[in-house]
């Protein structure tokens, strides 16, 4: 069996936050996930729909046997049981799991489950490069690691990102 290194972000900005978030990486390990590192947790605004309580965030880095697909599934099943329900895109959610890298890999497409219906599966997740709440901790976690598409590492990321908002 092949391992693959995985990254993942977490959140949540409903109910006990940060228990929240350490149950899904509970879930994660009952489901073969192994956590290797865990980022600090950070608080921080709603990124794409204001007026929402702030969310608790963070990145784990992981090694699994399961794919891809394997694991959008798992992810989905274990938010799925958590309690989240779908509302409006990028509104509250009792928990949020986000594949952010798996390897070096590039994926965009769908994937047909019994119990989800279709998921879309994009790898690496297409927003992370504009998220300072996903870089930062996926740069306290693992700041060498590369994005595929650009290259470049998560701290260069993080730096780009902060040097367009003015931040640096």
């Amino acid at each position: 069996m092949t391992v693959h290194r995985v990254y993942l972000g977490i959140g949540s900005n409903l109910g006990q936050r940060k228990a929240n978030c350490r149950r899904a990486i509970e879930q994660l390990r009952a489901h073969g996930v192994e956590i290797l590192k865990e980022s600090s947790l950070y608080e921080t605004q709603p990124w794409g729909l204001k007026g929402q309580p702030d969310f608790i965030n963070m990145a784990v880095e992981a090694s699994t046997t399961l794919t891809p697909e394997e694991l959008i599934v798992v992810i989905k099943e274990i938010e799925t049981s958590m309690g989240r329900e779908e509302t409006v895109r990028w509104g509250p959610r009792l928990i949020d799991i986000d594949i952010l890298l798996y390897d070096d890999r590039v994926i965009n497409t769908t994937v047909e489950t019994a119990s989800q219906g279709t998921l879309q599966l994009c790898i690496p997740h297409p927003f992370m490069d504009r998220r300072d709440f996903v870089l930062r901790p996926l740069v306290e976690v693992s700041p060498d690691v590369v994005h595929p598409p650009s290259g470049k590492t998560a701290r260069e990321l993080l730096k780009d990102l902060l040097s367009q908002e003015g931040d640096l």
